[in-house]
């Protein structure tokens, strides 16, 4: 039996903005994958924290 797409019992978006099929990959110091990870919320705030680092480097283009 194979799935059956817009099936109602489907998982739901958390936002309302998909997100990209291909993540953003960096590295990064010893010791901070798993500091991070203990942090609640951690990818949304991560998201959001990068959407104002991008803001703030196109009001110091301008």
């Amino acid at each position: 039996m194979t799935f059956q797409k817009k099936h109602k019992l489907g998982a739901l978006p958390f936002n309302e903005e998909p997100f990209d099929k291909s993540p953003v990959c960096l590295k990064v110091r010893e010791g901070v994958k798993e500091k991070l990870r203990a942090i609640p919320d951690w990818q949304e705030r991560l998201r959001n924290l990068i959407d104002e680092l991008i803001e703030n480097a196109r009001n110091d283009c301008r």
